[in-house]
């Protein structure tokens, strides 16, 4: 008990210290090197790469191949996990290790690397997906992204087998676009898996998926999607050319991308369109739009993307055309009050009082009566507190997620209001301006709108509506200047295209919407034809 009382020192120094770094030691052998005739050899690179033993999920399994009486010693290396073992036993090495006789066989009259290379390759291995690989390099990348390769004494090149097993989730419902009518299924982790999600609704032989890498050390595969015959040529070429200049070690998931291609960093507003639902890519590459995918994301991105984009539901076309309309007609004044709304409020019981009528003035005046904060801090007060219990619910554990809600929302909310810290009406101002937000169909707008709200309470609170009025100015002044992969991104409220009011601010009948969007200039500008009814008389 005694010690548990006393006063230590602190040391100078200690035993353990962090060291400063040392420089890398230059690498045994050159990834570039290329792969020998002499396997010994060949074993020593590929231990010295793969760092074997040590690295112990790393498997390198020997084996003889007898061909015409004749043992060419072989061994096949993967990563136990990533490649799938079975594949590799009844496909790879139980047709190898047989032994087989090729007397009859014209191929073996000359016995060269040619003859054994096409000997395993035609008459040996069962696999469907093999190539061949010249150099260390290539290798390795391969063995990275859960293939095996094999490599047989005699033979300067490794013969590679796709055999993937890379743990994955199965296809599920969207968790964050949900939709009550359409599609209900969104993508996953797996590159090749949501490339055959797009082309289950985009059945087209112009759609193409080209694959890049990204990362000098992890060489993320990156597949751009567009349509051939539609996509404008320049926007392909523009998506190449900053996917091909991004130069990082990593890249783990598709938002890390976004931020090394988008146009602007320090814009509030999201300049590209991410999502997780296949339907709404193949809609974007119909309009003639490039998607972009990351091997290891359930999120694909499309580019270009315009401020109308961010706004819109899935959902629109899937309901009726009174519906979707009645819902576009909700969705613009949600917007309008999830930013303005406490701003408003505040100008106006501040600086504007003439506009308030005079039994609801004294009525605001009532319930503040006992309040001791200026009408911005308690706005902000409970700004504040809003966003804490919003993103404390989407932190918290599932099961305990609808309890946080109730203790936020209903318990500290009348708590908050009895203890005279903010008045009622504030509690419904606030409460309004979170409910508008999530009617807004895309989370990273939300983000956008929920920290210009701030802006706005702050310049309504210290000049009324001059404040707020200069603040929409500049902040349309900076959208009107800020483009998406060359497009501007207001368009087509700014510069104004003709028709825009038909299928981007409300919505036309799907019959109706016969054109591609224009600022896209797509090489087939017609979507459908001016008569696409054709049951009904007279077009």
């Amino acid at each position: 008990m005694k010690d548990f009382f006393k006063f230590n020192k602190p040391k100078d120094s200690y035993e353990f210290q962090i060291k400063e770094p040392e420089l890398p030691i230059a690498p045994k052998y050159d990834k570039n090197e290329n792969i020998s005739n002499d396997l010994n050899k060949n074993i020593e690179i590929i231990k010295d790469f793969f760092h074997f033993p040590t690295s112990n999920d790393f498997k390198m399994r020997n084996f003889e191949i007898k061909i015409n009486g004749k043992e060419y010693n072989s061994i096949i290396i993967f990563y136990d996990g990533l490649a799938d073992s079975s594949s590799i036993n009844t496909g790879i090495i139980k047709p190898l290790i047989k032994n087989i006789s090729f007397e009859s066989k014209s191929i073996l009259k000359t016995e060269n690397k040619e003859n054994l290379k096409n000997i395993i390759l035609g008459n040996m291995l069962i696999q469907s997906q093999i190539s061949l690989v010249e150099n260390f390099s290539k290798l390795i990348d391969s063995v990275n992204h859960g293939e095996c390769a094999l490599l047989v004494e005699s033979l300067d090149i490794a013969i590679v087998c796709d055999v993937k097993k890379i743990p994955d989730r199965s296809v599920d419902k969207s968790q964050n676009e949900m939709t009550i009518k359409g599609v209900s299924e969104s993508f996953v982790e797996t590159l090749r898996t949501n490339t055959a999600l797009i082309r289950k609704y985009v059945k087209d032989e112009n759609l193409i998926f080209e694959t890049l890498e990204i990362g000098k050390k992890g060489k993320t595969k990156c597949a751009i999607c567009y349509i051939s015959d539609i996509t404008n040529e320049s926007i392909i070429s523009e998506v190449k050319r900053r996917i091909d200049s991004v130069d990082i070690d990593y890249l783990i998931d598709s938002g890390e991308l976004e931020q090394f291609i988008e146009d602007k960093t320090y814009t509030l507003n999201p300049l590209i369109l991410s999502t997780e639902r296949p339907d709404k890519v193949a809609s974007s590459l119909i309009e003639g739009r490039v998607a972009i995918m990351v091997e290891g994301s359930p999120n694909v991105l499309i580019v270009p993307a315009v401020f109308s984009d961010f706004t819109h539901s899935p959902e629109d076309t899937y309901i009726r055309h009174p519906y979707a309309l009645l819902l576009r007609f909700f969705r613009v004044p949600a917007v309008f009050l999830s930013i303005f709304l406490p701003g408003l409020y505040i100008a106006i019981t501040t600086f504007h009082q003439e506009m308030i009528p005079t039994d609801l003035l004294f009525s605001i005046a009532g319930t503040r009566e006992k309040v001791p904060f200026p009408m911005l801090v308690e706005l902000l007060i409970m700004e504040t507190a809003f966003e804490i219990i919003r993103e404390a619910s989407i932190r918290t554990p599932a099961p305990v997620g609808p309890t946080l809600g109730i203790v936020g929302t209903l318990i500290l909310g009348q708590a908050i209001v009895s203890a005279n810290i903010v008045s009622p009406i504030l509690v419904i101002i606030v409460a309004l301006t979170g409910i508008s937000t999530f009617a807004i169909a895309n989370f990273s707008l939300n983000y956008s709108f929920r920290i210009a709200r701030f802006f706005y309470i702050l310049l309504g609170g210290s000049f009324g509506f001059f404040g707020i009025s200069l603040g929409l100015f500049i902040h349309l002044c900076l959208l009107s200047s800020t483009t998406s992969f060359g497009v501007p991104y207001l368009t087509p409220l700014s510069p104004i295209r003709k028709g825009f009011l038909k299928d981007d601010i409300f919505i036309s009948p799907l019959w109706k919407q016969e054109k591609r969007p224009i600022f896209l200039k797509p090489k087939l500008m017609d979507k459908e034809p001016k008569i696409s009814r054709k049951w009904v008389k007279g077009g």
